[in-house]
């Protein structure tokens, strides 16, 4: 029996506006709102969380956000906290996307400080690895991939461990429509339930998600979720239309 329900989070990145989000969550949840088999996560931008949050009520969909700053409060302008979020009925953050990294400079040191605030909060952090074409060419894909794990988990107990999902996304596959090969896809997700085995033990990595965020569609999706360590998909342009977020949804149900 797998220990692991699977996953799908969908990032909207900078995109809807408040209302455009709320046509989007209702067309969703006239969909899949009682989905149980599969944990499904809405991560709009700041400005429509709260207005989606309204249009979760009463739905097994989780809400989900796409940043935060590890600080409680003050003079960090246009930041937003853990606190802030939870106030809006968000479960989880995503931490240490490659853009956040690529355009705003964020380091692991920093990404592992957001996981702890994150954790501190009740809020499940979805912690994002993953190697650039340029890593991936010089063939440092796993070792740049373990220094995003070890370093974003740093001081992470064991107790706190099973609230974390890890999200591997090869940098260049991630809106370019280029996409890992399955066995590609696999291979890292393996590499990474082997270092979570190290750090933590066979029994605690066996319970981590680890989704796969490299331009998963619904003409993949299913191809890759079919992998034994690879439990759902953080999905970017996909998770703009109802119709093939759904499908993701429904591919994720089927395995």
């Amino acid at each position: 029996m797998n220990l692991r329900k699977k996953l799908i989070a969908g990032n909207w990145k900078m995109n809807k506006t408040a209302a455009d989000g709320v046509a989007l969550t209702a067309d969703i949840v006239a969909q899949i709102g009682r989905e149980t088999s599969v944990d499904v996560v809405l991560c709009p931008p700041f400005t429509a969380l709260e207005s989606v949050a309204h249009a979760l009520e009463g739905q097994a969909i989780k809400l989900g956000a796409q940043n935060m700053h590890p600080e409680k409060s003050g003079a960090y302008t246009g930041e937003v906290s853990a606190e802030m979020l939870r106030a809006l009925f968000v479960t989880h953050v995503i931490l240490g996307h490659s853009e956040r990294r690529t355009y705003f400079g964020e380091t692991d040191a920093f990404i592992n400080k957001k996981v702890h605030a994150a954790l501190a909060n009740q809020l499940k952090p979805i912690l994002c690895v993953g190697e650039t074409l340029a890593e991936r060419e010089a063939g440092s894909t796993l070792a740049v991939v373990q220094r995003h794990v070890e370093d974003g988990l740093a001081g992470v107990t064991k107790e706190q461990l099973t609230a974390v999902i890890v999200a591997y996304e090869p940098v260049w596959a991630i809106g370019t429509g280029k996409v890992a090969t399955t066995a590609q896809a696999q291979e890292v997700h393996a590499f990474i339930r082997s270092l979570l085995t190290k750090l933590y033990g066979e029994a605690l990595a066996q319970k981590v998600r680890i989704l796969y965020g490299g331009s998963m569609k619904p003409s993949n999706a299913p191809e890759l979720l079919a992998e034994k360590d690879i439990d759902g998909g953080l999905i970017g342009g996909a998770a703009l239309e109802a119709k093939s977020f759904v499908e993701l949804v429904k591919a994720a149900a089927a395995n």
